[in-house]
């Protein structure tokens, strides 16, 4: 089997959140960790994958802080419960940026706009778009990887797509076996 990338200790795994990392609510929201369930095996395999990438950060289209569903307190709450269910798996999140407008609506952090990405680099200055990865289940993140010039990974789902990605899997834990 050929390999998708020659990933070392210098590239970079953005990951989306529902849908990727954990099972997606179709036509509603996670609002509560009660409601946050990890995908198959995510947790299990998360140490081997995340352990062959200089960091893994977290790009996430959350609008039901706009739409008053949850409060940005709240929502760093979920993600702070989520890294620290990560770090017990031995597994570390270097950072999560987290889109809280309104589809359509301004600051246009949204993916597929790249701002997500370039608060990334201002964190981490030595990422390399080009030594990163994108994972994700819709359009929308395989566009934000393409635009960047990353490789780009679509996790099947119920969700329609049509963008192209480099390489489309079941699970997030299957990119192991490309890398």
């Amino acid at each position: 089997m050929q390999k998708f990338a020659q990933v070392d200790e210098t590239w970079t795994l953005f990951l989306d959140r529902d849908g990727v990392i954990n099972e997606r609510i179709f036509g509603g929201y996670i609002l509560d960790y009660s409601d946050f369930h990890f995908k198959e095996a995510v947790l299990e395999q998360a140490c081997t994958l995340f352990a062959k990438f200089a960091r893994v950060i977290v790009v996430t289209n959350q609008q039901c802080v706009a739409k008053g569903l949850i409060s940005i307190k709240e929502l760093e709450e979920l993600h702070q419960q989520m890294k620290e269910d990560f770090e017990r798996s031995g597994a570390k999140i270097a950072a999560v940026f987290a889109a809280i407008e309104r589809k359509g609506e301004e600051p246009f952090m949204r993916k597929p706009h790249r701002k997500m990405a370039d608060l990334a680099k201002e964190q981490f200055p030595e990422i390399d778009f080009s030594k990163s990865i994108m994972v994700g289940d819709t359009d929308g993140d395989i566009e934000f990887g393409k635009n960047l010039g990353m490789k780009t990974v679509l996790i099947e789902s119920e969700e329609k797509t049509s963008t192209k990605p480099d390489l489309v899997l079941t699970r997030l834990v299957d990119l192991i076996e490309w890398i």
